[in-house]
């Protein structure tokens, strides 16, 4: 599914869900003018209850592997740390080519858990692991595997994330996404990832100090299934 990029996004309220964060960006940003910020946008589709797991967030998760058939990912790592999406400690992770899923109380949760079980990971450098993502869209299947267990998540929603807004930045990182402060009753997966070639197709050069442009391709999953893999 194609993602756009308005020239000015309308928040949406994605409620009674809960994501995982797969996303980062290779530092790939050139100097120049900055585009205006801009609020979040997302894409809905159908949601339906899931059967989910709980556990503390403060509870470090296991390393976990990530494969999306829409995207050809199979088997990329994803490895758990304490912090938020796209920070220093991630961006270290990503750089080795690898998907990073902060955990804590500024971060998400595990797979399988009612919450926001976030992933990011490069779109453009060390391997561009994402560099497919834009093409998932709604109905298509996530898999992860953990500790023997094969959870499988549906893609529901297409979001777009901005890092020079902090309402923006919370919606991504809220445990229902859309709705910080609200109450998870499901388990999701936000995967995420570097929109550095749109924004630069309309003139944005604009980066963070970790490389990572102002917009974000979020791909917000619900779980449908869980396994003994």
């Amino acid at each position: 599914m194609p993602l756009p990029f308005p020239s000015r996004a309308v928040p949406v309220v994605l409620a009674g869900t809960v994501t995982a964060l797969l996303a980062a960006c290779g530092p790939s940003a050139a100097a120049g003018p900055a585009a205006p910020p801009q609020p979040a946008a997302v894409t809905r589709a159908a949601t339906a209850p899931a059967s989910v797991s709980s556990a503390p967030a403060d509870v470090r998760p296991q390393d976990s592997t990530l494969s999306i058939p829409a995207a050809g990912i199979s088997g990329l790592r994803v490895v758990p740390y304490e912090g938020t999406t796209d920070d220093v400690p991630g961006t270290r992770i990503q750089d080795r080519g690898l998907a990073a899923s902060p955990y804590g109380t500024r971060g998400g949760v595990g797979p399988g858990q009612v919450g926001n079980f976030l992933v990011t990971a490069h779109r453009l450098s060390a391997g561009g692991p994402l560099r497919n993502l834009t093409a998932v869209g709604a109905g298509d299947t996530v898999r992860v595997t953990v500790g023997g267990v094969e959870y499988t998540y549906e893609i529901v929603a297409t979001r777009k994330t901005s890092f020079r807004s902090a309402r923006s930045l919370d919606e991504q990182r809220a445990a229902v996404p859309g709705s910080p402060g609200a109450t998870p009753t499901q388990a999701m997966i936000t995967i995420s990832t570097c929109a550095t070639p749109e924004d630069h197709a309309e003139g944005n050069f604009w980066s963070d100090a970790q490389g990572n442009p102002e917009h974000r391709i979020d791909k917000i999953g619900v779980l449908r299934g869980t396994r003994t893999s």
